[in-house]
This record gives C-alpha cells, structure tokens and sequence, in this order.
C-alpha cells in the first residue's frame, strides 16, 4: 500500500504523469500547526476589559459563543418573562426582556463583567409565539407557521456591571416555511424538542432543518443570538471612552 505522499507513476500518449496518494484521514502536521496558528481569542481582539458573562440558560446561545471562539461563563437570569406583556410590538417586547436579563445578572455581579443578555421570538401575523406550554400547543404553532412566511425577533443587550452602562439592539429575520405533513409534525412534537424554544421550532434540529424552505437575514438570529450584530456592539461598547 502506498503511503500519505508517496507517488507513483505512468505514461499515457506520451506524457509522464505523476500521480500523489494522500490519506484524507489523517492531517498533515503542517495543517495541525495552522488551525493552532490560526485560533482566535475574540476578548483579546476586542478589547474586553472585563470577563464576559452569558444571562441565558440557552444551549444555543452557549454554543454559538463557543463557536466564535468567546471566553465567557454563564449566570442565567432568574426574570418571569410574563411580567413583560406580549401584547408589545415585537421589537420593543425582545429589547425590554433582553435588557432586564442582563441589568440583573450586571446588578448582582460581584465583581466586573460584561454581560450579554438575549430574548428571541416568533412572530406570526403580529402575535408572539413563545415557547409552548405543551406539546398539544407546540403542534398549533407549527400548523400555523406550515407554507406561511413569519418574522423571527432577537433583542440582545450589553450591561456593565461597573456602572450599568449598557446597549440594546435588535436582529429580525423573515423565515418562510414549507408545507409541513401532520405526520411530520407529529413526529417533531414527539423528539421534545420544540418544546424549549419560541415558536415551537429550531432550525438547526433535525426536523427544523428541513421545514425551513427559505431565509432572508441572519440565520444565527434564527437560532438565537445574531452573531455579527453582537459582534458589531461589543465593539462600539468597549471602544465608548468613559
């Protein structure tokens, strides 16, 4: 068997052809040396001058962190959403949540943090679809999004904890939906997953993947947190001269 690199060759109408063997399986050194090369440490390149904090319990939006490579822990916010009614525009409903999750976890801190709080939702035909109570109203919520078009809200907020100093913002996204079959949903309803997340759905899930027939804006807001929006505050946050 010929190893990773070595070669072999022959001759076809005249031409010497070099022909490489290469295991796919295993990366070169040289590769290994680059993605140690190449990773980023997002605190430092921003700045931050305080340890970052996560106000959510959401493993979405810890694995999107991760994703970017963010150093940070978590202290979710212990706020009953039903304080805030939902009969707020959808935009100020995501900022009002967004903003209390992270004030508090800044307000308790004892000593400095960033603090990144987030609220997404579900919006169809003006109302709010949040999580569902059950799985009977996690199966409503995905008959009525079925061949429809619906908007998906996140607010997300940057507190302080230093001085409470903070910046709001928020991401939507317009999401259509395919035709979706009651067996189909019925066999979502089933895995439990729709049950944790706004509008019954998530489009990185297995199922939610394929129910989603089209996207326009940002598919991290759909998941949870907007990453280039975040990315964009957190800049002008730590750049504000004090």
């Amino acid at each position: 068997m010929m190893k990773a690199g070595e070669g072999a060759t022959t001759k076809r109408r005249g031409c010497v052809l070099q022909i490489l063997y290469f295991d796919f399986h295993r990366p070169a050194a040289s590769t290994l040396a680059n993605k140690a090369i190449c990773m980023i440490n997002l605190n430092e390149l921003l700045q931050l001058n305080a340890p970052v904090v996560l106000a959510s319990a959401s493993p979405r939006r810890r694995q999107l962190l991760e994703q970017i490579r963010m150093r940070f822990s978590v202290c979710p916010a212990d706020l009953d959403e039903s304080e805030v009614s939902d009969s707020l525009p959808p935009e100020r409903y995501v900022r009002t949540l967004a903003t209390r999750k992270a004030r508090q976890v800044a307000a308790d801190s004892k000593s400095p943090a960033i603090v990144i709080g987030a609220d997404t939702i579900v919006v169809l035909e003006q109302q709010i679809l949040n999580k569902p109570r059950d799985a009977r109203e996690a199966r409503t919520m995905l008959r009525r999004l079925s061949a429809c078009r619906h908007n998906v809200y996140t607010g997300i907020a940057i507190v302080d904890s230093r001085n409470l100093r903070h910046s709001v913002d928020v991401q939507r996204t317009q999401v259509e939906f395919r035709h979706l079959f009651d067996a189909e949903i019925e066999a979502y309803v089933a895995t439990g997953a729709p049950l944790d997340k706004a509008g019954a759905y998530g489009i990185q899930d297995d199922f939610g993947a394929v129910f989603v027939r089209e996207i326009r804006g940002c598919y991290y807001n759909v998941v949870g947190l907007p990453l280039e929006l975040l990315y964009r505050r957190l800049q002008e946050f730590c750049t504000v001269v004090e």
